[in-house]
């Protein structure tokens, strides 16, 4: 009996031993992918204030000082901007830790040095970590080495867990004395002697049961651990797997994580006062919520200290310092960082859903790097904000009603810069700018024009259209009767002037000439994938599209015709940063680019004259700008979509119940995306005549002169009868493409 007591007992201790080997040299933890924003990037010239640096510093979690020593601190100065960067595992080489400053004129930077007066050609800031894909468990967790960890950590931790750390090996049996007494007098287990070996194995290995068969167990795997790793190794992975709080759904564990969710910082950075509070946290972090438990988590932070002054791992001037600071946690919005641009995120999910399985999104600990720019982001939010309490007073909108979502994207590049999907800064919930498929009014009539276009025989920007009532019999037996915004009719009018001035029975004249198979094929090849009905409403936006499908659209007009999808993603690293994928450019041209020329012309109408003039109220004049309003029935939908020679935006606004509202694509929308046009570094639309297009002098009627007009034609589609007028039309917005395109 003894014999075989002894063989089980000896085949139990092998396979627990095996168990507990293999896991722990084995992969520890299924690690979330991280997602990063793009770096800024500084040199000599870039458009950037004083005050936006400094902003983007302490997002980062920069520490304001006097003079800039250490990674991670910043000064300022009335025309300058000192900083430490930390450095930065970048995908293309590793940027070290260096003292820089960054030297200012107006809103510009007009020099860049090192610490030695150096001059420096470019430099670039880490990405900010703007949120992540999480295991099923919702655990997040950023890997750190133990010689990263400040020592104070290392020591605090021992002090107040285990001050036999390094001594036992692996169970304490004086601290198992005493948690046994005090057990016994209570009749209950109340209190524990778990070493932080054990305090390992239970959150490693086991659950959280209090039972003795499993603080057994627990004792056996602590010593078989011991005998296996060293001290070292054993408190390398007890700092990165403690739970220290929660962020929502969200569990934070290990100290490089806690660090960045309670200090914005990284752990190396942190001082004595805040590596005893995180300490302190161990014991219980939902308790010492040092947010909502302020002086309970005070009190358990200068325990701490005065445990470390005790057992000599610091002095006590040191201990008394530290306990007269306070916590220093950030706010508790600004603790939840992951959830400060859900929008977007939502977006790199999505993509990456389409080359990624779900579970190596949780599990593999990717690194994604994107294209978001927190800069224009903010920007964005601010105005949404500030822009419906404006519109929702001045209307007498009920308050709270109006919605409004956006898109921001590079011109030529695809990649999108920003997305707000709510009028409220990083609401995490219903995302309008990918998921709110609404009619898009008049923005669609660009494919209307196009289609006609494509056909130089038999239509120019002069080929005069009826603006006159029309009736079109459907399929089902109908009767489709659209009407212009304003109930009147124009007559016998030129192709531009229906699109810059959106009449809407010119555009459906137009759209049945040209057909609604041709149509619905330039709207596929813009960009649009989904299936179209071959309906007469469609010419006038009747489809329901998101912000983001209709951007895809307006991005291959922008890019003069060549289609590239929009990207959030610029690559994507392993955990070891190894590349695993880069999304390069892509771009496949699908219209001619003499046409797209044309219909530039046209949606410049649209801004200079148009139902978009009001843009250059603010713009200025020298801005080349594109753009098409869009109104639905009832005025039920608000669009604006536009775009510079760098950046297209896209902007809805409505109310989430399809209720009526007094704004048009022009008092609404328009007036948010030139709230937002502003704010960025636009350059002029690229507007150069390609080969096999010529401008002409033509009149509006026989009478020589009369408002004439300066537009281009693509060779062989001429007008008989040419005039030469600019110096009668070299006044006022009409003759601002006589001036300013002067072929």
């Amino acid at each position: 009996m003894i014999i075989f007591i002894l063989v089980a007992t000896t085949i139990f201790l092998v396979i627990v031993d095996v168990f507990v080997y293999k896991k722990f040299v084995g992969k520890k933890w299924s690690l979330p992918s991280h997602v990063y924003s793009r770096p800024l990037e500084l040199y000599q010239g870039l458009s950037l204030s004083r005050q936006l640096l400094e902003w983007e510093l302490k997002e980062l979690g920069y520490k304001k000082v006097d003079a800039a020593k250490a990674p991670g601190q910043f000064s300022v100065s009335e025309q300058s901007v000192e900083f430490f960067s930390r450095g930065f595992e970048f995908w293309d080489e590793r940027e070290p830790s260096k003292l820089m400053i960054a030297i200012f004129s107006g809103d510009k930077i007009s020099g860049l040095k090192d610490s030695h007066g150096r001059v420096i050609a470019i430099t670039r800031l880490e990405p900010m970590m703007i949120g992540g894909i999480y295991p099923s468990r919702k655990e997040d967790r950023q890997l750190v080495k133990l010689d990263k960890v400040p020592p104070t950590l290392a020591a605090a931790l021992v002090a107040i867990e285990d001050q036999d750390f390094y001594r036992h090996q692996g169970v304490s049996f004086r601290g198992i004395t005493r948690a046994f007494l005090a057990n016994m007098t209570e009749g209950k287990i109340v209190q524990g002697g778990s070493t932080i070996t054990q305090q390992l194995v239970k959150n490693f290995y086991l659950n959280e049961r209090r039972t003795l068969s499993r603080k057994a167990l627990e004792a056996i795997m602590a010593v078989l651990l011991e005998i296996h790793f060293t001290k070292q190794e054993i408190l390398e992975t007890y700092i990165n797997e403690v739970y220290l709080g929660q962020s929502g759904d969200r569990a934070i564990h290990g100290f490089e994580m806690a660090s960045n969710h309670y200090f914005n910082q990284p752990v190396q950075e942190l001082q004595l006062h805040q590596t005893a509070l995180l300490a302190g946290l161990v014991k219980g972090a939902s308790f010492y919520n040092p947010w909502r438990h302020p002086k309970r988590a005070l009190n358990r932070r200068n325990l701490v200290l005065d445990v470390m002054n005790l057992a000599g791992v610091i002095s006590r001037v040191d201990a008394t310092t530290a306990k007269a600071k306070p916590l220093a946690i950030i706010s508790p919005i600004s603790g939840r960082s992951h959830l400060k641009y859900p929008s977007y995120l939502t977006l790199v999910k999505r993509q990456l859903r389409q080359t990624y399985k779900q579970s190596d999104l949780q599990t593999a600990g990717l690194r994604i790097f994107t294209n978001f720019d927190p800069q224009i982001q903010r920007k964005v939010e601010d105005k949404i904000a500030k822009r419906i309490e404006n519109l929702e007073s001045g209307y007498g909108i009920e308050i709270g009603k109006l919605q409004s979502a956006s898109v921001i994207a590079r011109v030529g590049s695809g990649e999108v810069v920003a997305v707000s999907g709510d009028r409220k800064p990083g609401f995490d919930g219903f995302n309008r700018a990918l998921d709110a498929r609404r009619p898009v009014g008049s923005t669609i009539k660009p494919a209307v024009y196009l289609a006609a276009l494509e056909n130089p025989e038999s239509y120019t920007l002069n080929s005069k259209i009826e603006d006159t009532s029309i009736s079109v019999s459907t399929e089902n037996g109908d009767i489709w009767q659209p009407r212009n915004f304003g109930r009147k009719s124009h007559g016998l009018i030129p192709l531009y002037e229906g699109l810059g001035y959106s009449y809407n029975q010119a555009t459906a004249r137009l759209g049945m000439n040209v057909g609604l198979p041709a149509v619905i094929d330039s709207i596929k090849r813009l960009g649009y994938s989904r299936p179209l009905p071959r309906l007469p409403s469609l010419l006038l936006g009747s489809i329901e599209m998101s912000p983001i499908e209709l951007a895809q659209m307006y991005h291959t007009i922008a890019a003069n015709g060549f289609y590239s999808p929009l990207r959030a993603i610029s690559s994507v690293f392993t955990a070891e940063n190894i590349p695993l994928k880069r999304y390069h450019f892509e771009a496949e041209q699908r219209f001619d680019n003499r046409v797209m020329h044309l219909i530039s012309y046209g949606l410049q109408v649209v801004l200079r004259e148009g139902t978009g003039k009001s843009a250059y109220q603010r713009l200025p004049e020298e801005l080349l700008l594109a753009g098409k309003t869009g109104t639905t029935n009832d005025q039920r939908d608000s669009w604006f979509a536009g775009f510079s020679g760098n950046y297209l935006s896209v902007v809805w606004m409505g109310r989430d119940d399809n209720g009526k509202t007094p704004l048009t694509g022009g008092s609404g929308a328009l007036r948010l995306w030139i709230d937002i046009m502003v704010e960025l570094e636009n350059r002029s639309l690229v507007f150069q005549k390609p080969d096999g297009v010529n401008y002409y002098w033509v009149s509006s009627n026989q009478n020589g002169c009369h408002k004439p007009r300066y537009l281009p034609f693509i060779a062989g589609s001429e007008p008989d009868k040419r005039e030469s007028c600019a110096s009668k039309n070299d006044t006022g917005v009409l003759g601002w493409f006589s001036r300013n395109l002067d072929w």
